[in-house]
């Protein structure tokens, strides 16, 4: 055995009902005077009562999906403006995602508070998208410092949102299998959560505000984001990408539906992670556990129901082969990636 791997240096904080509390400390520790919130208005009545008790100099509530350059823009004006000395992140992956935005440019410390299981907040990955593309780069400036889990937020997340979003984090474990710099401390981290994440979304299924599966998921949700951050992005992320980019999709959805079929295209040709997942999913293959899953949380299937046009199908495919990562366990040509496009753009079942 040889490999070579980075441990990200974060901390996380986990308690449930404790976020107020836990953010309070995290600010003292950083030394930090001046706090620039960002969340969404939809997250601002939970964002001031879990910050009431910090030094807020201002609240930043221009929180829009894949970041766009002009919103990250407004967002660094608005720092230096307020002269903010940390930023507190609060929301899904477009809140933390547009702390990132200013982290990259102003270096300033980023405390992340999800209130989904998008894992970015455990991730140094950035992402802007500009004239209908996405760029996404890797800077260690943008990786937020400290983590506040407080599975409590999580409670109104609805059922179709905690679907979707935690199968985005199911996504990051299974993409880390085969992911460009894939080892087996991060295959480790993968395998438990989608053990977590199987457990979670299935207790979510049956008790949406009971705490037991809502904490589940978003323990597996960390370590996925974890395994993701030290794997690389692999092919499923990069379709994913292209296609937030090209057709503003929603992205929790877009990965729910896009992630069996690359399952299905990838899994013959890596048998041992194939089999290490199915038994994280208790399940003869990976493939039929994840549809067995699907099948109890009645996940989203069709890029058709998310809005993205047919004949987008074809220069999606040309877009995400020139992207593709190398080393994908099967070679990827612009035929086979439009198939599976079509795929999921009707809904079909993964092949």
């Amino acid at each position: 055995m040889r490999f070579v791997h980075d441990t990200l240096p974060q901390r996380v904080r986990f308690g449930s009902g404790e976020a107020a509390e836990h953010l309070a400390a995290e600010v003292a520790e950083l030394g930090a005077g001046r706090v620039l919130v960002i969340a969404s208005g939809s997250s601002r009545e939970l964002a001031e009562r879990i910050t009431a008790g910090l030094p807020v100099v201002h609240r930043h509530d221009e929180v829009v999906m894949h970041v766009p350059v002009e919103v990250a823009q407004r967002a660094r004006e608005a720092a230096a403006a307020h002269a903010a000395d940390v930023l507190v992140a609060v929301g899904g992956g477009s809140a933390t995602g547009l702390a990132k935005a200013v982290a990259l440019t102003t270096s300033l410390p980023i405390v992340a508070v999800p209130t989904t299981y998008a894992g970015s907040e455990a991730t140094p990955v950035w992402g802007m998208t500009e004239a209908g593309s996405k760029t996404t780069g890797t800077d260690h400036r943008v990786l937020p410092r400290v983590i506040v889990y407080d599975a409590s937020l999580t409670l109104d997340l609805p059922m179709d949102l905690s679907v979707a979003s935690g199968l985005n984090a199911l996504a990051h474990c299974v993409d880390s299998m085969w992911a460009p710099r894939t080892d087996p401390i991060n295959q480790a981290l993968a395998v438990e959560g989608v053990r977590a994440l199987r457990d979670g979304l299935s207790l979510i299924a049956d008790e949406p505000r009971a705490l037991p599966g809502r904490e589940q998921v978003l323990y597996g949700a960390y370590l996925s984001a974890a395994a993701f951050a030290s794997a690389g992005s692999g092919l499923h992320h990069k379709i994913c990408h292209v296609l937030g980019g090209m057709f503003n999709l929603p992205h929790a959805q877009t990965h729910a539906v896009i992630l069996p079929h690359v399952l299905a295209f990838n899994a013959p040709d890596a048998l041992a992670a194939a089999a290490r997942l199915a038994r994280a999913f208790d399940a003869r293959t990976a493939a039929e556990g994840l549809a067995l899953l699907r099948e109890r949380l009645n996940a989203p299937r069709s890029l058709r129901d998310l809005g993205m046009p047919r004949e987008g199908v074809r220069p999606a495919a040309e877009a995400v082969v020139a992207a593709a990562p190398p080393g994908n366990p099967r070679p990827v040509t612009v035929d086979e990636i439009a198939a599976l496009l079509d795929a999921a753009w009707e809904g079909n079942e993964p092949r």
